[in-house]
């Protein structure tokens, strides 16, 4: 189970802390397809043999979705963020309730096994329900996501899951990395690669020098929209940063859509920003 926590928050023993704060991500882990590799490839522990989330195997390998349609997202954000909001409704309303109490009441939902009376109350104050409504909901726009059927069987979406992971294994040997938060954690990385990839457009151009980051704002504006105006393509954030002295793509962006905002640039569908 994942849900959002704020930042001051110290993950301790078998918690597992991951550091991304979008919605549309937190949707994707909290999705059957998730489950369903982590399940697989996690390991066991205890006399139970209890699962356990090998953050190695479970979610350095778990390919996510590439190229997400902004409509998907846009609806897959929503929901997560629906579910999550009315989790910790329920949890600061209900002081007995608990995550594990509620999904366990839940896995009795789908299994189509009839509650206990102490599942009954569970369910009906905790409003699991509502709470199986988001994450079918969640299930199908991720489906929608891979660009797969929403009703494949459990050993189908691992099959799938297993030929992604190869695919994108090809693709970071030829260079291709599919950051999750690109701005942090390799601006201006250039993997050392002998061939390169056929994306069906045109690499960013590199910088022929690097200057320093203005003082002031306008002059962070202009120098800015220069960069972009002389490139003969569009650029992303991280590109444009790699212009300027020790800045990341998190210090140029607020700037781009600046200019995006007075009309004096274009934010493109992809992320990108031209002129």
């Amino acid at each position: 189970m994942f849900t959002f926590v704020g930042s001051d928050t110290l993950a301790e023993s078998r918690l597992v802390a991951i550091a991304l704060e979008d919605a549309c991500l937190l949707g994707i882990l909290s999705s059957q397809f998730h489950s369903f590799w982590s399940i697989a490839w996690g390991a066991k522990q205890g006399v139970g043999n209890d699962l356990n989330y090998n953050v190695g195997e479970c979610f350095d390998r778990f390919p996510f979705p590439g190229n997400l349609n902004e409509s998907v997202a846009v609806q897959l954000r929503t929901q997560t963020e629906a579910l999550d909001a009315l989790r910790k409704q329920v949890l600061e309303t209900h002081e007995d309730l608990t995550l594990t109490k509620l999904y366990n009441v839940l896995e009795a939902l789908r299994e189509g096994r009839p509650l206990t009376d102490a599942e009954r109350d569970i369910h009906d104050r905790g409003l699991v329900t509502i709470i199986r409504q988001h994450h079918d909901a969640i299930d199908a726009l991720v489906a929608e996501a891979y660009g797969w059927p929403a009703d494949l069987s459990d050993e189908e979406i691992l099959t799938r899951l297993v030929a992604l992971n190869k695919e994108r294994a090809a693709e970071e040997a030829k260079g291709l990395i599919r950051w999750l938060r690109p701005e942090f954690q390799a601006p201006g990385y250039q993997a050392p690669v002998e061939q390169t990839l056929d994306l069906g457009e045109a690499a960013a151009p590199l910088p022929d020098n690097v200057i320093p980051w203005p003082a002031t704002l306008p002059e962070q504006v202009s120098a800015v929209q220069t960069v972009l105006a002389a490139a003969p393509a569009p650029l992303a954030a991280q590109d444009i940063a790699r212009s300027f002295k020790n800045k990341r793509a998190a210090t140029v962006r607020p700037v781009l859509d600046a200019l995006a905002a007075i009309g004096q640039a274009r934010r493109l569908e992809d992320g990108r920003y031209a002129a």
